[in-house]
């Protein structure tokens, strides 16, 4: 049985872990805030830019673009975002998970097609690099302090690696952020480019009139649609992981509270026990003397 003294140092351990997992919380929900309003002013610009870009695309596009026609598919890269640390509960995990189930199901559904990794946050390129898959690229340690030139550099690489025949197909999973409790995982294929027709939708299309002209400023749009897709994929990543790490944390200081009660009700008993023990071996011994 533990001791009074062990109890006593539980505690004051459990207090300080409070104490780290309260100002975590804070320092992730300050953060928050500001991630959550780039996510919000980014995701606007994404949209419509994709939208343009469908608008734009000729049937020229369709069968010479090298971003946009479909290929034969020998090289799949997945493009796996997690974040670079833990203590963000279920976030990593989830990823790892899904990825895993996609990257099963192709090899097992696809002969002849070879999946390669990408790996954006260093839990993931930990995670596999003990796997069997090959991992063609790892950029980590971004999230700390996220900036544009990140993804401009991720956006090129993969870009490279996609112009020179390396990859037929990128696929990124990541985590969108909904809510500050609540985050989603997204497949999307980046290259070769998604497109959606307007009429395939029943939307009626509008004749625009383009200067210097339709296929110029296509041209102009494309490089530009490709980084803004990255940068918006990191931003949603970045602001999901600090909404699941504020809810971690948060969770973490209720259940530290309520073991420092169960704790403190142990000791009170322990030391109950103790008193009593105590009371009795001294009356016990008064009244020994007294017989004697």
């Amino acid at each position: 049985m533990a001791t009074l003294r062990d109890i006593k140092s539980r505690i004051k351990g459990v207090k300080s872990t409070q104490q780290i997992t309260k100002a975590m919380k804070m320092v992730a929900a300050a953060k928050l805030r500001r991630a959550q309003e780039s996510v919000i002013n980014a995701r606007p610009y994404a949209r419509k830019i994709s939208e343009l870009i469908s608008h734009l695309i000729t049937e020229d596009d369709m069968v010479n673009n090298p971003f946009i026609i479909q290929r034969e598919i020998k090289n799949i890269a997945y493009v796996i975002v997690t974040a670079d640390r833990g203590l963000c509960g279920a976030f990593n995990n989830n990823i790892l998970k899904e990825s895993v189930r996609q990257l099963s199901n192709n090899d097992a559904s696809i002969p002849g097609v070879t999946s390669h990794i990408y790996c954006i946050g260093k839990k993931s390129s930990d995670f596999y690099k003990r796997r069997e898959y090959p991992v063609a690229g790892n950029v980590s340690g971004i999230f700390s302090t996220l900036k544009y030139d990140s993804s401009l550099t991720i956006t090129r690489e993969l870009i490279d690696k996609y112009l020179d025949n390396s990859f037929d197909k990128i696929i990124i999973i990541y985590n969108e952020f909904k809510s500050i409790i609540q985050q989603r995982i997204v497949t999307e294929q980046f290259l070769p480019i998604p497109i959606k027709l307007n009429n395939e939708e029943g939307i009626k299309q509008i004749d625009f009139i383009f200067e210097p002209g339709q296929r110029e400023v296509f041209n102009y749009l494309l490089p530009k649609h490709l980084k803004a897709q990255i940068w918006r994929i990191l931003l949603e990543s970045n602001a999901a992981e600090l909404g699941a790490k504020m809810t971690a944390m948060d969770n973490a200081t209720t259940n530290a509270k309520e073991l420092i009660r169960t704790l403190q009700l142990t000791y009170n008993k322990e030391r109950q026990a103790a008193i009593t023990k105590e009371i009795l071996e001294i009356v016990s011994g008064a009244n020994a003397q007294k017989e004697g």
